[in-house]
C-alpha cells in the first residue's frame, strides 16, 4: 500500500513573496524604526551621563603621570628594597636627573610635583627647585651627591618610598584620602591626623542634613498638596501656579533673598527686635551655619515634594474617605487608615527626589552654609575648581554616587520601588 504525497501549500503575499518572509521583513523594519527613534535619547544619555561618569571613575584611580614622566627612574627603582634604610643606587639618581631635565624642558615636571604633593607636603617645591638647578648640572662623578646638594630631601628615604609607592599607572591613594585614611611609610593603612579628618564628617553631615531637609519638606508639603488636591479644580490650578512660581526665579536670587532675611541685620531679626521677642544685642545667628542651609534648601526643594504628592492625591477617589465616614470612622481615623496609606507612594517619590537633589546641592550651602553648613559636594567642587586635585574630587564623587545607589537599593528593599508613584 503506497502513501500518497501530501504537498504543503506555502502561503504567499500578493507579489508572490512567502508570507513568513514578508512578516520577518516587516518585523525587522519595525525594530529598525524603533531603534532610530530611541537612538537620539541613547546618544544623549551616553554623552551627558555615561561618558562623564566613566571619566570620573577613571580619574579617581588614574596615576599615569608618575610612570610617564619618570620613565627612566621607575624601572630602576623597581629593584630597590624600600623596606631597608639605604637610599637607591647611583643609577637611580642619574635616571632621576635625566627625567627631571626632560620634564623641565617640556614644562611638565611641575605637574608631577603637584601630583606627589597631594600625598606629601613639600614635593611640589622639591621638584620645582630641583628642575631649576639640574639645568646647569653637567657630567658629575656622583649624581647622588649632586642631588643632595640641591636639596636634602633627596637624602630622605621617605621621599623615595613615596615615589616607588606611586609608581603604578593606577592608585588607590585618592580613595584612601576620601575616607580620611593614608598609607604609612611602612606600607600599612592608617587614619590621617585628627586635624586632617574632614571627609567622613562631611559625608555624615551631608546625609544628616539631607534627611532633615527631606523630612521638613514632607511636613510642609503634605498639607499643601492635600489642600491643592481637595480644592475645586479652578482654585487648585490657580494655587499650583504659586507652587511653580519659584521655578521662574533664579536659584541664585532665591538664595540671596534668604541671606537678606536671615542675617543678623536682616528682616527676620529686625522684626523680632521690633516685637520685643529678642534684645537688639542678642540677635539670632541664622546664616552661614546649618540653620541657613536647612531653611534655604527646604524652601528651594519644597516644590519637588509638593508636585509628586499632589499628582498622587488627585488619583485617590474621595469616595474612599466618605465610605469610611459612613461606616462610623471619625475624620481623623479615615485620614490615617484610608487616605494616608494611599498617599504613601507620593511621599516615597517626593522623598527620594528631594533627598537625591539635596545631597548633590552645592550652590546654596556654599552661599549660606559657612563652615558648618557645607556639604560634601562643596568639597568636590573645591578640588575640581580650586586645588585642581581632580583625582580626589573624582574619588569623592564616586563614593557619593555609590552611597546614593546603596540608599536607593535599601529603599527598594524596605519600601519597594514599585510602590513609588508620580500619579
Amino acid at each position: 500500500m503506497t502513501t500518497p504525497n501530501i504537498t504543503q501549500e506555502v502561503l504567499t503575499t500578493a507579489d508572490g513573496v512567502p508570507l513568513k518572509t514578508s512578516l520577518n521583513h516587516a518585523l525587522r523594519r519595525r525594530k529598525i524604526r524603533s531603534l532610530l527613534l530611541v537612538a537620539p535619547l541613547f546618544f544623549f544619555i551616553l554623552l551627558t551621563f555615561l561618558i562623564p561618569i566613566t571619566d570620573m571613575l577613571l580619574r579617581s584611580v588614574d596615576n599615569k603621570i608618575v610612570p610617564t614622566l619618570l620613565h627612566r627612574t621607575i624601572p630602576l627603582l623597581a629593584g630597590w628594597d624600600e623596606t631597608g634604610q639605604d637610599l637607591p643606587d647611583e643609577p637611580v639618581f642619574h635616571a632621576m636627573v635625566e627625567d627631571i631635565k626632560e620634564g623641565a624642558a617640556a614644562k611638565t615636571i611641575l605637574r608631577l610635583g603637584r601630583r606627589l604633593n597631594f600625598e606629601r607636603a613639600g614635593m611640589s617645591s622639591l621638584f620645582r627647585k630641583t628642575s631649576r638647578r639640574v639645568k646647569r648640572l653637567g657630567q658629575v662623578d656622583s649624581y647622588r651627591e649632586a642631588m643632595l646638594k640641591i636639596d636634602r630631601q633627596w637624602g630622605d628615604i621617605k621621599t623615595w618610598r613615596l615615589i616607588k609607592r606611586e609608581s603604578g599607572t593606577m592608585t588607590l591613594s585618592h580613595f584612601l584620602s576620601a575616607v580620611d585614611r593614608q598609607r604609612n611609610d611602612d606600607g600599612t593603612i592608617g587614619l590621617k591626623p585628627k586635624y586632617k579628618r574632614i571627609y567622613i564628617k562631611l559625608f555624615g553631615r551631608t546625609m544628616a542634613l539631607s534627611l532633615l531637609i527631606t523630612a521638613l519638606t514632607v511636613l510642609l508639603g503634605y498639607p499643601i498638596a492635600y489642600l491643592l488636591a481637595t480644592l475645586p479644580t479652578k482654585t487648585g490650578n490657580l494655587l499650583i501656579i504659586l507652587v511653580l512660581l519659584p521655578f521662574w526665579t533664579s536659584l541664585l536670587v532665591r538664595t540671596s533673598a534668604w541671606i537678606a532675611l536671615l542675617q543678623k541685620e536682616g528682616v527676620i531679626n529686625d522684626l523680632l527686635v521690633a516685637l520685643g521677642i529678642i534684645a537688639d544685642n542678642h540677635r539670632l545667628t541664622m546664616i552661614h551655619n546649618q540653620i541657613g542651609t536647612v531653611v534655604a534648601m527646604t524652601h528651594i526643594l519644597l516644590p519637588f515634594m509638593v508636585l509628586p504628592l499632589y499628582s498622587v492625591m488627585k488619583t485617590i477617589p474621595p469616595s474612599y474617605v466618605r465610605a469610611a465616614r459612613s461606616l462610623g470612622a471619625t475624620r481623623f481615623t479615615a485620614f490615617i487608615q484610608i487616605y494616608l496609606p494611599n498617599s504613601v507612594p507620593g511621599i516615597g517619590a517626593g522623598g527620594i527626589l528631594v533627598f537625591i537633589l539635596a545631597i548633590g546641592y552645592y550652590i546654596t550651602p556654599e552661599l549660606v552654609g559657612g563652615t558648618s553648613g557645607t556639604f560634601i559636594s562643596n568639597m568636590i567642587a573645591y578640588h575640581i575648581q580650586g586645588s585642581l586635585n581632580w583625582g580626589l574630587g573624582a574619588a569623592l564623587g564616586t563614593l557619593l554616587l555609590l552611597l546614593v545607589l546603596a540608599l536607593y537599593i535599601l529603599y527598594d528593599k524596605l519600601v519597594g520601588i514599585d510602590n513609588m508613584k508620580l500619579g
